[in-house]
């Protein structure tokens, strides 16, 4: 029989202080939630104290996610999204495809799209939120990107970002344009 083990300290520091920053919550309000000391919560995030289930559970609670999150080891999360497939808009105005590739996570500001489009219509955007910042990435054909008042003809392997809240356009040039774009949010 081998001897019990003691809670995996790190991974429960490291998974408090990513799941607090998570739902924005200072020290003392998670741990008045959760109903521990402040100084409880204080040590389990510098890996030290011998936590129990109770506390843990406590703050998984507080915390809304499972418990197994504070205790097992963060695996790292592969996502495949084939060409052809995702969730896919498409223009009413211009032949301009739109997949969304990932969404924003929580506390993360940006989205991930595959943009396919051919000549014909340009792609007109109307200001977006304030403070968004559009980076595209052209992998096909060629375009015309940017600024409605001021685009920039892009080639493959082409980058550049622009304010995404003023008017902007996308036009391909080329029949089989495709482009990564990364809006970002601030």
């Amino acid at each position: 029989m081998t001897p019990p083990r003691g809670a995996p300290l790190e991974v429960i520091a490291l998974s408090l202080r990513r799941e607090r920053d998570r739902v924005g919550l200072s020290l003392t309000e998670l741990a008045k939630r959760a109903g521990i000391a402040k100084s409880t919560l204080s040590q389990l995030e510098a890996a030290s104290g011998n936590p129990s289930v109770e506390t843990l559970w406590a703050l998984s609670v507080a915390l809304d996610v499972p418990f197994s999150r504070l205790v097992e080891p963060a695996r790292p999360r592969v996502q495949i999204i084939r060409a052809g497939e995702g969730p896919a808009v498409f223009s009413e105005r211009a032949d301009y495809v739109a997949t969304l590739l990932a969404s924003c996570p929580p506390n993360a500001r940006r989205d991930i799209y595959l943009i396919t489009a051919e000549p014909g219509s340009a792609r007109e955007s109307d200001p977006h939120m304030p403070g968004v910042v559009e980076h595209v990435v052209l992998s096909a054909g060629r375009a015309r990107i940017g600024l409605t008042e001021a685009p920039v003809e892009l080639a493959p392997g082409d980058y550049m970002a622009y304010p995404g809240d003023v008017e902007h356009v996308f036009e391909a040039l080329e029949p089989g344009t495709a482009a990564v774009m990364v809006s970002e949010h601030w």
